[in-house]
């Protein structure tokens, strides 16, 4: 199974964790706690594959919801539920993972870590400054109605509507283009010569 990682912040990265949330039958990309600890990999957290209880792989998905529940609501300008707060600012108050400037001083790594909760610290830390340092007009869903993950809209206009254009916004695109195909009698227009190129 792929990870939404791309260039996510980590607090988003996790709430994309859980796919199609606008679906009957949301896609759990974390199904195991396997699969977590390949997500700490994956996504720069850690550098070896960490030992994961099944018990925190369920505090991995309480954080999340959490922080999905909680962006909703600041982007809708309503308070976040008090226990959400709560479980955001337990894993902000921990020891997080520690950051190393790399030999040519332009980039840096985490420190050598191979335990769960500095990630979750990070993480909720990350959060806290989405919640709070984000205006709440570019904290937004994708327009995807099945998707409906989170993602900060960072273009000057403000106007962008998905959370990936070359997944969600392709999809959208190839479902307007065949409903207006559908609307027109399925008579698709034979592709001229050189379209395709």
């Amino acid at each position: 199974m792929q990870f939404r990682l791309g260039n996510r912040r980590p607090c988003i990265a996790l709430v994309a964790t859980l796919g199609d949330r606008g679906t009957a039958e949301p896609l759990e990309r974390l199904p195991d706690s396997k699969s977590l600890a390949r997500w700490c990999v994956d996504g720069g957290f850690l550098a070896v594959l960490p030992k994961i209880f099944s018990q925190e792989l369920v505090l991995v998905c309480l954080l999340r919801e959490a922080i999905y529940r909680s962006a909703c609501a600041v982007r809708e300008f309503q308070k976040p539920r008090t226990e959400d707060i709560a479980t955001i600012n337990n894993w902000a108050s921990r020891t997080t993972l520690v950051p190393q400037l790399s030999a040519d001083g332009r980039s840096a790594n985490w420190k050598k870590e191979r335990t769960l909760s500095p990630v979750l610290a990070v993480i909720a830390r990350d959060a806290i400054d989405l919640l709070t340092r984000t205006p709440p007009v570019r904290i937004k869903l994708c327009a995807d109605s099945t998707c409906r993950t989170l993602f900060v809209d960072e273009s000057r206009p403000g106007k962008r509507q998905w959370c990936a254009m070359n997944i969600c916004g392709n999809r959208a695109k190839s479902r307007s283009f065949a409903r207006r195909h559908r609307a027109n009698g399925d008579r698709t227009p034979p592709i001229a010569s050189g379209e395709l190129d």
